[in-house]
């Protein structure tokens, strides 16, 4: 059976990319809408009940205003903006998160496609919590830095009109009040928010993210070591999963931690370097902000409602 689907606001970034990893899908049918009509309540409206999975690209309240849209009880969403990630009617669509993930979003109705930054907290906070090497009440700070193209259409038209006077490094959300704060907490299992300062660089895609660790502040101080096997551990039991731990090493540098490397992939990769002597940490992820962190996870989303494979039209 052809499943349909329909992306509402394929003309973005993130709808693009999903496009472009369907394209030759023979187990697909995507219904698109007249260039004419992308504002057109009732030609949206009738394509979003007309699919079997709509997949939202759009901002949160066209998005919000999207799934009001849809009249009955089978069109299946996934919705790519910060509407409904902390909504417990939604499944979380971060499928590695868990040991049961893929599974609950392979049975939801609606899923919450996670944002590009929170993956990288996610993946190693919560681990380390449920395994009892960090306690939910530590206070944890984010960071790290992003392509351009995290920012839409407008970032990606300022950075490329700027050429080479574009800022190489700017730091952003200094209010500390990101819309990825509350999955942050919420998914990592944190008892309060992490201080996040994001960063964006003079590239278009790729990300590298930090979580620093001062592990003298708590009772019992873990070794780096007991730190990668908790999330090795962690990924281990995951079936089908896009999550690398590297293999834990003591190193002062390593090419490895280039933002772009995993660009066009939905692959993510973690890493551990600690200095135990200083019981300090850094755990770093390294993942394409537009694959895993977007439109690589819609698609391994939409895989699993379809019941094939999590790595169809995904490179690894």
């Amino acid at each position: 059976m052809v499943a349909k689907i329909f992306i509402d606001g394929e003309a973005g970034t993130t709808g693009l990319q999903i496009r472009e990893r369907l394209a030759g899908r023979r187990d697909l049918e995507v219904l698109s809408i007249a260039a004419d009509k992308r504002k057109d309540q009732d030609e949206r409206k009738r394509l979003l009940n007309a699919a079997d999975v709509a997949i939202l690209c759009l901002p949160d309240e066209a998005a919000k205003e999207s799934v009001s849209l849809i009249e009955n009880g089978t069109t299946r969403v996934i919705d790519a903006s910060t509407a409904f990630r902390v909504d417990p009617d939604w499944a979380y669509g971060f499928a590695e998160m868990d040991k049961g993930q893929s599974q609950a979003i392979a049975s939801a109705r609606f899923v919450s496609n996670p944002g590009c930054w929170p993956q990288g907290l996610i993946a190693h906070v919560r681990p380390l919590i449920a395994a009892g090497l960090l306690p939910a009440d530590h206070a944890i700070s984010y960071n790290g830095i992003s392509g351009y193209s995290g920012g839409g259409k407008q970032m990606i038209a300022e950075y490329e009109a700027a050429g080479a006077s574009a800022s190489h490094f700017m730091p952003y959300g200094l209010t500390f009040n990101h819309k990825h704060v509350p999955e942050m907490t919420l998914y990592t299992g944190l008892d309060s928010a992490p201080l996040f300062v994001p960063t964006v660089g003079d590239f278009a895609q790729g990300m590298t993210t930090f979580v620093p660790l001062q592990l003298g502040q708590l009772a019992r101080v873990p070794s780096g070591r007991e730190l990668h096997a908790a999330i090795a551990d962690h990924f281990a039991a995951i079936e089908d999963s896009f999550v690398v731990v590297a293999p834990y090493e003591e190193t002062a540098r390593t090419p490895a931690l280039d933002p772009q490397a995993h660009n066009d992939t939905n692959t993510m990769t973690l890493h551990v370097f600690a200095n135990d002597a200083r019981a300090q940490a850094v755990l770093v992820a390294v993942y394409d902000n537009l694959g895993k962190g977007a439109s690589g996870a819609a698609v391994q989303n939409l895989n699993l409602m379809l019941g094939v494979s999590a790595r169809e039209s995904l490179a690894a």
